[in-house]
């Protein structure tokens, strides 16, 4: 009964950290897309053709925490942060259907880093949250 488990977990870690690079260059993307809003008429197209896959990408890392963590049976830590910027993420479109660019872009900045941040943690070794005490 180890044995499934134990080979699961490495696949669900590498679903895992494949849907936050996919999520965090969907930001990338949006990022772009809203500077090519002041230059280009095409610039609200893929604004908004982004913004759905940037929403499904959010999705999928929920689904991808909630894999990995059933997997893995580790903490389920990961699916609250998914789910936390699950709800960033709705925030933003909510934001960005009602044209308020004041709290839009400062937000798409911040889910940006979040988003950086949170894949750097899955893609880097285990580091200690402190350092040791010294004796």
């Amino acid at each position: 009964m180890t044995r499934p488990t134990t080979a699961a977990a490495p696949r669900g870690r590498t679903f895992l950290r494949t849907a936050i690079a996919l999520q965090t260059l969907t930001l990338f993307f949006q990022a772009v897309t809203a500077g090519m809003l002041l230059t280009s008429s095409h610039g609200h197209l893929m604004h908004d053709v982004g913004s759905k896959v940037m929403y499904a990408a959010a999705m999928l890392y929920v689904l991808a925490a909630i894999l990995a963590w059933r997997a893995g049976g580790g903490s389920p830590r990961p699916v609250l942060y998914a789910t936390g910027f699950l709800l960033l993420a709705s925030a933003q479109v909510a934001l960005g259907v009602a044209h308020v660019p004041s709290f839009h872009v400062p937000l798409g900045v911040v889910m940006f880093a979040l988003s950086t941040l949170a894949l750097v943690r899955t893609l880097s070794p285990r580091l200690p949250l402190r350092p040791a005490a010294r004796s």
